[in-house]
């Protein structure tokens, strides 16, 4: 004897979890690597390592994603120079006090349509009743630089 089984069930057993994709699968594993790393060093050496590890990753974009990245970490560097540079799921990010204050997504990581530029929850951003805390550039004119620096410094004061 067979037992039936319900549309629901058999639904189900066909409809494949996708869990999480390759791309960010291996962004958790840079973030895994990234600790061991960072415990490995010290807090000494973070400023300085960061920086290289930062400027090593936007060393290995290209296009667009390289120049809006390398950008982003000049506007970040001359606005708020007491931030930490470090990775963060193998993206630029920016540290106060060893917590992520800001981060430049390129659009290859996750295979989007475009970059972005963010601020975490941390930053003081708050204007009003609804701020800004994400930016997708396509690219970054002198006036888009001087318009991305204001958060940049507001984010760490």
């Amino acid at each position: 004897m067979t037992a039936k089984k319900s549309a629901k069930t058999t639904a189900a057993a066909t409809k494949a979890y996708d869990g999480f994709t390759e791309e960010e699968r291996a962004a958790m594993k840079e973030h895994a690597q990234e600790l061991k790393t960072a415990a490995r060093r010290g807090s000494r050496d973070a400023k300085a390592a960061g920086e290289s590890d930062v400027l090593a990753k936007i060393g290995e974009m290209t296009g667009a994603d390289r120049a809006l990245a390398e950008q982003i970490h000049a506007i970040v560097k001359a606005n708020a120079p007491d931030l930490t540079p470090k990775l963060w799921y193998g993206m630029p990010a920016y540290a106060k006090d060893g917590k992520v204050v800001c981060h430049f997504q390129p659009a290859q990581k996750f295979k989007t349509r475009y970059a972005t530029f963010s601020f975490s929850d941390l930053a003081s951003l708050d204007d009003g009743t609804m701020w800004p805390t994400t930016f997708a550039p396509k690219e970054l004119t002198a006036a888009d630089r001087r318009r991305t620096g204001t958060p940049v410094k507001q984010a760490v004061n």
